[in-house]
């Protein structure tokens, strides 16, 4: 049995467009979520628990 692994990808929020240069890009997998600069994509991600993703956005989003 072959295990499929859960990877979105690189990706922009939809809030992001073409006149927007503070973007962020996110990749989803099963054990982490990876951030990093759309501007300078070789400097570095950060990567945090998927628990720690939803509580970020869930926090942001009350705010």
């Amino acid at each position: 049995m072959v295990s499929q692994v859960r990877d979105t990808g690189w990706f922009k929020s939809s809030y992001s467009g073409a006149a927007n240069e503070t973007c962020v890009e996110v990749r989803l997998t099963d054990t982490a979520v990876r951030v990093r600069d759309t501007k300078n994509r070789t400097a570095g991600t950060l990567a945090i628990t998927p628990a720690t993703w939803t509580a970020l956005v869930t926090g942001l989003k009350n705010a």
